[in-house]
């Protein structure tokens, strides 16, 4: 006996699919945008994290832009390599390293966010004004609702 032929299901009706199809024109927007920099949206995100909360530590940062702690790592790493931030032991416990932009990682947050600015511009220009505003709020309850079903959940729920 042979098995049932599956039913033909058109991608578009999917929302997964177009949200998969905007994360991939989002980082190639980002990429495009931020080449000279040479860093990416997750290296972004840890960037201004850091910038935003001097001496968060690994696991936390890891929380705060919803990545696990292996990839991180990773991630920390590479920062750390290209003079960006450094690792520094908590005072309080030696085991939990602080993070801090060092001043180059300062000057490039700088210099990279004109163009992060235009990334997000470019992704929602296609949208008027007001369609903006509601699909940002649509995507914020979308992902905070579903945060928890994430293979690495947030740590900041409704941030905006």
């Amino acid at each position: 006996m042979s098995p049932a032929a599956p039913p033909e299901i058109a991608l578009t009706e999917l929302p997964g699919h177009y949200i998969r199809r905007l994360h991939q024109i989002s980082v190639g927007i980002f990429m495009q945008e931020a080449e000279p920099w040479g860093v990416t949206p997750v290296q972004y995100a840890a960037l201004q994290t850091v910038r935003n909360q001097p001496g968060v530590d690994q696991r936390s940062l890891a929380r705060l832009i919803a990545l696990d702690t292996s990839t991180i790592g990773g991630v920390i790493d590479r920062l750390e390599a290209r003079g960006l931030l450094q690792r520094n032991a908590a005072p309080g416990d030696r085991r939990v390293r602080q993070l801090t932009l060092t001043p180059a990682g300062q000057q490039l947050l700088a210099d990279v966010i004109p163009a992060m600015r235009r990334v997000q511009d470019r992704l929602l220009e296609p949208l008027q004004p007001q369609e903006q505003a509601a699909f940002m709020e649509m995507l914020e309850r979308m992902v905070n609702t579903n945060n928890a079903l994430s293979r690495a959940p947030s740590g900041v729920v409704g941030e905006r």
